[in-house]
């Protein structure tokens, strides 16, 4: 099995750009989405992104989400009050989110190694070292406090 992922934290908005985002809070991002650049009536993508992320190959998803947490952390409450002001502008809550985007079987994947014994244990095909994840209760107080959803996306190619 071939597998691929990666995590970020995004917040959005149709009204105030990510170029803005920073400003207020002070922190880069590492990518941009800006409403509209794709094209202009309906506004393609629909809304401004600002996002941390992290694309490391050969980590879990435990991993990255935890250098995004890592990074984030000390903002956390400097980013929930801007979340509050962006859910009020464009008249609803989605203005935070903690994205985990996988791939399964896309040919640029991690392989799966099934040379190396686990713990005396044989592996199986189907038991890929980066299956398999969980949110520790740091992660879950951040996405509190910034006001984030957890949004999941898994795809498979075959």
């Amino acid at each position: 099995m071939l597998a691929s992922q990666y995590a970020y934290f995004a917040l959005t908005s149709n009204h105030v750009t990510a170029a803005e985002i920073a400003g207020r809070l002070g922190i880069e991002p590492d990518e941009v989405v800006v409403r509209g650049s794709r094209r202009m009536e309906p506004p393609l993508p629909a809304a401004h992104r600002w996002k941390v992320s992290c694309r490391s190959p050969h980590l879990s998803v435990d991993q990255q989400i935890g250098a995004i947490v890592d990074r984030l952390f000390v903002h956390a409450g400097r980013i929930g009050e801007l979340v509050a002001e962006l859910d009020h502008l464009d008249g609803g809550p989605g203005g935070s989110v903690l994205q985990v985007v996988r791939a399964f079987e896309r040919p640029a994947g991690e392989a799966e190694d099934l040379t190396r014994p686990a713990e005396n244990l044989q592996k199986l095909p189907g038991q890929h070292r980066l299956l398999g994840w969980h949110l520790d209760t740091r992660t879950l107080e951040f996405l509190r406090l910034t006001r984030a959803e957890l949004d999941v996306d898994e795809y498979a190619y075959g």
